[in-house]
């Protein structure tokens, strides 16, 4: 599988906190340890490998630290493309107690130079993928003129496309297989509200209307997913959580699952319902997280 998106550097900072700044209102932070990984599409990258798929990711990152150190974690780096003049997306998260009190970014939303998205375009010409997964987090590498050239060519080549997508770009996901917005994305493109199972279902068929998809899976937080798929028939699966933690990088785990699900001959609510289930072992855990085909396969036994 190809991933193409907004690569990440997630950092975590780890300590306690003791006392209350003298200078200013603020918790002071004792450091225990810090800890990296990657994030966005490359949590989506991590997401799948964990599950058992072999996998590929392409991207950007800024000359840089942060860009060296996602580089060095790769197996496999020649889908990683340094950009001049711009910094690796960094995402520094302060933790406390097991409690996230600050997050600090470092980046950049202006779209990738085209020159690069010729190289990234050059790069995905040359292999067959079984499925690409488009993860957009509004930084710059998923663009029009980069979808303007992918699209066509998966089309060409039947290879089914899988988008956790950003509203600014929803018009140009068209055609493709997944899309997986959550509840807020969605009631912005449909401009109403996304809360009862009703206005939901509604929200969907606008999707259906205004772009080429199969299937929508709709992510709602603490109410599960609404699932739709391409006959507009809708089902509701309600969050299996037992704790949550943190949410950070669900979304992620949900487009990893359900994908991977799809191209293993799984029927839509059935990838829906291991997207579910693969949230929910995710969000009890801290920080960016993946799950693991043992820890799905055990939850669903359970």
């Amino acid at each position: 599988m190809l991933v193409v998106g907004d690569i990440m550097l997630d950092r975590y900072t780890w300590g306690t906190v003791e006392r209350i700044s003298p200078e200013a209102p603020v918790p002071v932070v004792h450091v225990r340890r810090d800890t990296l990984c990657l994030g966005g599409a490359g949590n989506v990258y991590h997401n799948l490998k964990s599950l058992g798929s072999f996998s590929v990711l392409l991207g950007t990152v800024g000359e840089d630290e942060s860009g060296k150190w996602i580089k060095n974690s790769l197996d496999y780096k020649e889908g990683i493309f340094t950009t001049k003049n711009r910094p690796t997306t960094t995402k520094t998260r302060i933790i406390a107690h097991q409690q996230q009190i600050l997050r600090v970014d470092e980046e950049v939303n202006e779209s990738i130079p085209k020159e690069t998205n010729k190289k990234m375009l050059k790069f995905l010409q040359k292999e067959d993928y079984d499925g690409i997964v488009i993860s957009d987090y509004n930084k710059g590498v998923v663009n029009e003129h980069f979808l303007n050239g992918l699209l066509p060519l998966a089309r060409k080549r039947d290879i089914p496309v899988f988008v956790d997508p950003k509203i600014n770009n929803i018009s140009l996901f068209s055609p493709i297989t997944l899309m997986t917005p959550n509840h807020f994305e969605t009631a912005a493109m449909v401009n109403h509200p996304c809360k009862k199972d009703e206005e939901v279902e509604k929200a969907g068929m606008e999707i259906f209307s205004q772009i080429s998809v199969k299937y929508l899976i709709i992510k709602r937080g603490k109410k599960g997913m609404t699932v739709i798929d391409k006959n507009k028939q809708a089902a509701h699966i309600p969050t299996i959580a037992k704790e949550v933690y943190d949410v950070t990088g669900a979304g992620d785990t949900v487009i990893a699952t359900a994908s991977l699900a799809l191209l293993s001959g799984a029927s839509i609510q059935e990838a829906a319902f291991l997207a579910n289930s693969a949230a929910g072992i995710v969000v009890g855990k801290i920080g960016t997280a993946v799950v693991t085909h043992e820890e799905l396969s055990n939850l669903i036994k359970e």
